[in-house]
Parts: structure tokens; C-alpha cells; sequence
């Protein structure tokens, strides 16, 4: 029985990986491995079945759950009874000081989508998160002349962290020889280190969960919850946890993943870009459910509004919180023109967010908190809207008709284009990225290649007469290529990583078997070592 660092420890990580904090962390791997690794191989079953023609339905099993009237989730800490602004972001040193200065009800410090895998990126987070639990984390920029100095404002957010989904490994950590979940080496530190602070400061160790695909996933992380919380000896449902319901699976579990979280969870989230990828993955097999260009798809599209209207209903019938998405429009810098557009779309989709019933929602930057708050205090005088059930229950068909709309030569360039700046940034290390005025994070190259790859297989025919094939596929990496290089030039190539980025992308994109997530073989080639 051994426990094995890989990684290179760096000043200050003998802080974090401490002997009794790495025990932690094998406890829960030596606990809940084996059921994790049934559950992935349970999703790799089940998207068998949906290649073969299977429909997508509520769990008939669960029909009980859904219809007993009397469940309710526990009420929610009085620092998450108002969430109606939460900003979102990657928990490097400034963006967490930033980030929990923003006058946001929330800040979701992103070890997950927002932060590229690192070993260097996770340890430092877990640093920064650290200090920031205990309200001490400052930093000094530039020394000297011209330097600044960031600290902890007075008042500050209510600080969510994010941990990896239950899909990633950790490869720089080894139990008897085996990797340890991201998921629970992201929790367990982060759990360890700051539960009790947290709770001391009058607040809590809460968590966003992502990319849960099936009820017994969530009910693995409630077993994780009841473990962690006994061996620090703290009660039932100290924790608290946020849900995304970024996948069209989890979707038709939303009522069951409450269910079974129904002492810890206090609401869930319309991660609604993941969602978009996770539609084209779930039916990559299904000429009838094709998607339009990315752009295209919008919340006002008919099935995304049926998921928000669903995750609504389905947690205010059960006591919570149902946060709205991501709104990826940022502040565009010196263009007055291009930033009053972003904050009209910005206060448009925040304004249909409220109205529907949303208790809250997210930003990506901190300029835009103020807008936020404002369209839900003119929408939302109360803390939360929990008294809002939208009309009508969503049916299967409702979640999962596709829209029409175009099947642009411009819409694939923006995928390729996008894909590989994100996916050289995030070779890089960087998790969130602003590209073209919006905030992307991982979600972004997923769409991108999933699209791609789904229209190639499918033989579709762009608008403009030309068929999605290998040919058009290398032909427009290649053109995009260039743009890349025209804008960073020459000597951001051996750095800058477009080249290995527009190579992971065609090859994902020309594979014959659809990549469950792209992150997984690139974390492998790239960030494994």
C-alpha cells in the first residue's frame, strides 16, 4: 500500500501535499475507485446503445422518486439563499483575488473547464484556494516601481470551487500503483485543507459538480460527501453542492440527481455550452439530430429552452436553486461600438434568464457583475424566485428535436478557427481564453470538433454546396492555420502551439470513433508526463 507524488514539487506544494491531506485523498481513492470505473464503463454502455438506435427517455426505475410529492432538498446556507450574480474563472492567484472582489454573490474558482490540467496549474490552485479560504491570499505584481499590490476586499464573494469530472485522472498521483480520480484529488485537498476555515469564517466547503451523466453518479459523490465529511467529524450536509446540468443525459435525470444529493445539493446550473456538446455526442449517430452552426444555437432555440424551463421546474418542485448559464460576451477593450453589443446581449440573455425563473446566474468577467445585478434586482427583489414553476413539464421530445438553421461555410471556418486557438491555449496552460470578444473554456473546442465530426460522418452539405468531408476538413485547418499565423506571427509558433493544436483538432475531428472528450488523449500526450 503506497502513496506516490510524480510531480515536481515546487516551493510552497509541501504546504498542500501533505502527508495526512495525500491520506485523505487515498482514502477516497481506495473507497470509491472501482465504483467509479464501473460508472465510466456504464457511460461508454449506454452510448452503445444510443449509436445503435436506443432512445433517450426519463429512468422508468426512478418513476417514484419523480412522482412522490413529498421530497424536498435541504435549505440552503444563508450565504447561498442569494446567488443572483456568480462570477466564474480559473484560480490563478489574481483572477481569485479579482474574482472574489468582483460585489458577486459567488465566485466559482475553476480547477475543472476553466483551468488546463497542469500539474502546476492544479497545485497552485489548490495554493491560491488555500489562502483565499482563509482570507489571507494577496499578491505583489511586479516589485518595485510601477508594481501592484492585490488583497481581499472587506466584504468579499462566497467561494465554490469546481473540481475535475469524475472522467479525468490525476497521473501525478499514484495509490498501490494506480492514478487517483481528478475529481477527488481536486475535492479532497481542497476539502481537507479549507472545510474547517470556511466554516469558521461563517461559511462552508461547497463544490460544483460537473458532467454527471446518470443519477448513480451523483450518488457517488453524496457516498464521497458522507466519508469526507465523518473523518473530519463534521455533521451530515456540511457540504454543499451545486449540479451542472451540462449534459443531455444528466438532463433526463435532473429530478434524480437531486434525489439522490437531497442532503448536500442546493441547486443545479444550466451549463448550457457543455450541453450543446454533450446533444451532438449523445446522438453523433442520428442523421435527424444534427445541429445547425454553433452560432445558431441559442437559448431561444426550442430544445435548449425546454432544458432551461425543465432544470427550473424541476428545482423549484424540489426547494432549489436553479442558476442560469453563461453569457461568454465579454467587455471589449478601446471598441466602444463592439462593447455596447456585447453588454446589449449580455443584459438580453440575463433579462430572459430572470424572467423565466432563474435564481441566479454567471459572468465571466468582472465587468460585468454590475450588469447582472442589475437586470435581476429590477426582475428579482427577493433573494431567489423558488416560487416560480414555469408552464408546462418538458417531454422527452421536447428536450431533444434539433432546430433548423444554417449549415454555414463560415460556421465550420469559426469551429476550426476557435478550436485550435482555444486548444493551443490550453497547450499552454491556459483554461479560459477570450477568443473574438467571448470568454471560451473547454467546451468550446469540444463543440467545435463534435460538430465537425458529426457533420463529416453525417455527409452533410453546407449551405454552399459543398460536402463536409476529409478534404474540406484539411483544407480549412489549413486556411485557418494561417489566419493563426497571420495575427501571432512566425515567431509564436514554436511557443504559441497552433501547429500541435490544428494537428489534435483534424485528427479528432477525421477519427473514425467519436472521442468521448477531447481533454482525456490530450491530457495523456501532452500533460501526463
Amino acid at each position: 500500500m503506497s502513496i506516490k507524488i510524480t510531480g515536481a514539487l515546487q516551493p510552497g506544494y509541501e504546504t498542500i501535499l501533505t502527508e495526512p491531506a495525500l491520506a485523505f485523498v487515498a482514502l477516497l481513492h481506495r473507497s470509491f475507485e472501482p465504483m467509479r470505473q464501473n460508472l465510466l464503463a456504464a457511460r461508454h454502455e449506454r452510448q452503445a446503445q444510443w449509436n445503435g438506435g436506443e432512445s433517450i427517455d426519463f429512468p422508468p426505475e426512478m418513476s417514484s422518486v419523480r412522482d412522490d410529492p413529498h421530497w424536498q432538498v435541504r435549505a440552503a446556507p444563508a450565504d447561498l439563499s442569494d446567488r443572483r450574480v456568480e462570477i466564474t474563472g480559473p484560480c490563478d492567484r489574481k483572477m481569485v483575488i479579482n474574482a472574489l472582489n468582483s460585489g458577486a454573490q459567488c465566485f466559482m474558482a475553476c480547477l475543472e473547464d476553466a483551468s488546463a490540467p497542469t500539474w502546476d496549474v492544479m497545485v497552485q490552485g489548490q495554493v491560491n484556494l488555500r489562502d483565499a479560504a482563509a482570507g489571507t491570499i494577496t499578491l505583489e505584481e511586479n516589485k518595485g516601481s510601477g508594481g501592484k499590490s492585490y488583497k481581499l476586499n472587506d466584504k468579499t464573494c462566497t467561494l465554490i470551487a469546481r473540481p475535475r469530472g469524475w472522467h479525468l485522472d490525476e497521473a501525478h498521483m499514484l495509490v498501490d500503483g494506480e492514478r487517483v480520480a481528478g475529481a477527488l484529488f481536486d475535492f479532497g485537498l481542497y476539502f481537507f485543507h479549507n472545510a474547517k476555515a470556511l466554516l469558521a469564517r461563517g461559511s462552508g466547503p461547497y463544490f460544483y459538480l460537473p458532467k454527471l451523466e446518470h443519477y448513480l453518479e451523483a450518488r457517488l459523490w453524496n457516498d464521497v460527501f458522507r466519508l469526507a465529511q465523518s473523518v473530519l467529524g463534521l455533521p451530515l450536509g456540511t457540504i454543499r453542492a451545486t449540479v451542472l446540468i451540462e449534459t443531455l443525459p444528466g438532463a433526463f435525470m435532473a429530478e434524480e440527481i437531486l434525489y439522490e444529493l437531497r442532503d448536500h445539493i442546493t441547486a443545479l446550473n444550466c451549463g448550457r455550452w457543455d450541453y450543446i456538446f454533450s446533444y451532438i455526442k449523445t446522438f453523433q449517430n442520428d442523421g435527424s439530430k444534427v445541429l445547425p452552426d454553433r452560432a445558431a444555437v441559442t437559448m431561444a432555440s426550442p430544445f435548449m429552452a425546454a432544458y432551461a424551463r425543465h432544470v427550473i421546474r424541476t428545482c423549484h418542485k424540489r426547494g432549489a436553486h436553479a442558476m442560469g448559464g453563461m453569457s461568454a460576451f465579454i467587455p471589449v477593450k478601446d471598441d466602444e461600438a463592439a462593447n455596447e453589443k456585447a453588454f446589449a446581449a449580455v443584459r438580453a440573455d440575463k433579462e430572459r434568464e430572470a424572467k423565466l425563473g432563474h435564481d441566479g446566474t454567471w459572468v465571466a468577467h468582472p465587468g460585468l457583475v454590475g450588469l447582472a445585478r442589475e437586470v435581476f434586482d429590477a426582475i428579482m427583489p427577493t433573494p431567489n424566485q423558488l416560487g416560480v414553476i414555469p408552464d408546462g413539464v418538458a417531454t422527452a421530445d421536447d428536450l431533444v428535436t434539433a432546430p433548423p438553421g444554417p449549415k454555414s461555410r463560415a460556421g465550420l471556418d469559426n469551429n476550426i478557427n476557435v478550436g485550435i486557438g482555444y486548444i493551443a491555449a490550453w497547450l499552454r496552460g491556459q483554461g479560459a481564453v477570450p477568443l473574438h470578444n467571448l470568454m471560451e473554456d473547454a467546451a468550446t473546442a469540444e463543440i467545435s470538433r463534435t460538430q465537425l465530426w458529426q457533420w463529416r460522418m453525417q455527409k452533410v452539405v453546407l449551405d454552399s454546396g459543398e460536402p463536409v468531408d476529409a478534404a474540406l476538413i484539411g483544407a480549412a485547418v489549413k486556411e485557418q492555420l494561417g489566419v493563426w499565423k497571420g495575427q501571432v506571427g512566425d515567431n509564436f509558433f514554436a511557443t504559441g502551439k497552433y501547429q500541435e493544436a490544428a494537428d489534435i483538432l483534424q485528427t479528432l475531428i477525421l477519427a473514425d470513433e467519436l472521442a468521448p472528450f477531447l481533454t482525456g488523449p490530450a491530457y495523456e500526450f501532452h500533460f501526463a508526463g
